[in-house]
C-alpha cells in the first residue's frame, strides 16, 4: 500500500450526517481510503488526529492547537509514528476575516509557505452572499512550488481535492496536516 504522504493527489471528504464532531475520509485516486480523521465535539482546544483507516489502529498525524482561544491560532503538526514535529500552521488573524490566509512553518517556526484563498472578492462573496461558491486555496512555497486545494461544489458533502506537483519539495505530511485543518475549520463554518 502506498503511503498517503507519497500521493500527488487525494480527496478529503467529510462524513455525511455527522451531528456532533467531524469525520473525514482521505481517498487516493483509485478511491481507496488512505486516511481517516475523527474530531471530538465540544473540545476547547483543537486536537485533530489522522489515522490510516476507520479502525483508528495506526495514527499518522496529530494536529494540535497551541492555545485554547487565539485569533491568530497556531497548530503544531506532528508525525505520530516518530513523535517528531514536521511543522506548524498559523492563521493570519485579521487577514483571515475576509480571505483565509495561513503561514506554514518549519520545525523552528520559520515561514516556509503560504496558504491563501483564491481571491478577496470571491472570499467576500462566499462569506456574505452565498457559501454555495466552492473555495479554492493555493499553497505557495518559498521555493516557488504551488499546491492547489479545491472544494468541489456540493451543498451536502464537503470535499477538497488536493493536487501536488512532483516538483513541490514541501513536506507532504505538512500539506496533509494543513488541508485536514482547513477541512475541519471550514467545514464548521459552512
Amino acid at each position: 500500500m502506498t503511503s498517503p504522504f507519497e500521493l500527488d493527489s487525494y480527496l478529503v471528504r467529510r462524513k455525511v450526517l455527522k451531528v456532533f464532531g467531524a469525520s473525514f475520509h482521505i481517498y487516493d485516486d483509485a478511491g481507496d481510503v488512505v486516511g481517516y480523521t475523527k474530531q471530538k465535539a465540544f473540545k476547547l482546544k483543537e486536537d485533530i488526529r489522522i489515522f490510516t483507516g476507520e479502525d483508528m489502529q495506526t495514527e499518522l498525524l496529530t494536529i494540535q492547537a497551541r492555545q485554547v482561544i487565539d485569533f491568530a491560532a497556531a497548530y503544531d503538526i506532528v508525525d505520530a509514528q516518530s513523535g517528531v514535529k514536521v511543522g506548524a500552521a498559523r492563521r493570519k488573524g485579521f487577514k483571515s476575516i475576509l480571505r483565509d490566509s495561513w503561514q506554514l512553518l518549519d520545525v523552528d517556526d520559520n515561514p516556509i509557505a503560504q496558504l491563501q484563498e483564491d481571491s478577496t472578492a470571491m472570499a467576500m462573496v462566499r462569506r456574505f452572499l452565498s457559501n454555495l461558491i466552492p473555495q479554492r486555496f493555493h499553497i505557495t512555497c518559498e521555493d516557488g512550488g504551488s499546491v492547489e486545494v479545491r472544494q468541489h461544489f456540493n451543498p451536502f458533502v464537503y470535499r477538497l481535492q488536493v493536487s501536488i506537483p512532483r516538483q513541490v519539495t514541501l513536506d507532504r505530511r505538512l500539506i496533509m496536516g494543513v488541508v485536514s485543518l482547513i477541512a475541519a475549520i471550514e467545514g464548521r463554518q459552512n
